[in-house]
Parts: structure tokens; sequence; C-alpha cells
């Protein structure tokens, strides 16, 4: 009985000291995220941002035009998912309203989604206010006129949240050529209507939005 008892108070004992250590733990780890945090580079999208995410102003002293494809800021997040968009050079987007602050997006896909219903994601901007969209073109990462892209729908080429994306080309050659390679089909920007984004977000965020 009294081993029974002091084995009791041991395994309290060490539970304790195991719980304090976690607390010491997790509280260095919050100053350490505060101190200067760097997201993995297998960043994936968990949830939906808690935050709105605010365009980036337009800085006059860049060099650029003020409608002109920028660098994306490597902590720049896309206000859909919350994603970096500059750890998917392949894949990103960004539009650019008429006073020049941009967002920038991780895939077409959350471009897409964004200019279908911008209130949803916090935004007091509606697609109208856009000046200049921009793709990269998913071979080279050179930005292109979203408008004038070719994108290919229905491959087998994943994109930054694992599931299906539209890959951009500077023109049908070479969307041929990587369909040939990866399948889909071609697709241009005003063929991407509400119910192609309702399904390229379902299948990529129906786990996270409501």
């Amino acid at each position: 009985m009294i081993d029974a008892v002091v084995r009791r108070r041991l395994l309290l004992a060490g539970a304790a000291s195991a719980l304090a250590a976690g607390s010491a733990l997790l509280w260095d780890y919050g100053r350490g995220v505060r101190a200067g945090f760097e997201p993995p580079a297998e960043d994936v999208c968990i949830v939906t941002p808690t935050r709105v995410m605010p365009p980036q102003a337009f800085d006059p002293a860049s060099g650029l035009a003020m409608y002109a494809a920028r660098p994306i800021p490597t902590d720049a997040r896309c206000p859909v998912c919350g994603m970096y968009p500059a750890r998917f050079p392949r894949w990103a987007a960004q539009i650019i309203f008429k006073d020049g602050a941009a967002h920038f997006f991780d895939s077409p896909v959350d471009l897409f989604m964004f200019l279908d219903k911008p209130g949803r994601f916090g935004s007091e901007r509606s697609a109208a206010d856009a000046a200049a969209i921009y793709v990269a073109d998913f071979r080279s990462g050179a930005w292109l006129n979203a408008r004038e892209a070719v994108f290919v729908r229905d491959s087998r080429a994943r994109g930054p949240m694992r599931g299906p994306d539209l890959p951009a080309f500077a023109d049908e050659t070479a969307a041929q050529a990587f369909i040939t390679e990866q399948g889909g089909r071609v697709l241009h920007f005003d063929q991407v209507d509400a119910s192609v984004v309702a399904s390229l977000r379902d299948a990529n965020h129906a786990q996270h939005m409501h």
C-alpha cells in the first residue's frame, strides 16, 4: 500500500514538472515569435486570416510607375488565405488599385476569389477599383497582364494550396505545351466566371471558409 502511495506521488510530481517545463517552453516560443517570426518553408493555409490584410501603399521612391507590376514584399500576406505570396513566384498575382496601393496573392485562384467578392475579405474596395491586375508566368515568373494571360484549368499541377489552380502563360502556344505535359484546358480571363471561382474555391478552401 505504501509503495502505491509513493508511486502515485512520484507520478504526480513528474507530471507537474513536465507541465512547468512545457509552459516555460511555450512562453519562450511566444517571445521568439514576437521577436522575429519566420514562416515555415512549407507554408500552408490553415484558417482564413483573423484580421483584414490592408493593401500595401505605393512607394514613389521605388522608381516604378504607379500601375507597373512590382516585386512582392517578403512580408506581404495574401488577403484571402494569409499565406506569403513571395514564397510562390510561379503562382503569385497582384492587384494595383487606382490609388497605387496593392494586394498580393499566392495564386490566381485567390486573386479571382478576391475579385469575385472583395467584401468577403474585409475589403472596402471593389473589382472596379483595380487599375491593373497581374499574374506570374508559370514558366518564367515574369509578370503578365492578367486580362491578356492564358490560364490552364484542370491540370495535374497543384498550387500553393495543394489543390487545383490556374497556372498562367503569356500565350496559347505556351499554355498548350503545358497541357501536353500536365493535362487541362485553356481558359481566358473573362471565362473565369462565378461558377469557375466557386469550383476552385471549394477545391482549395472549403475546409477553411464558410
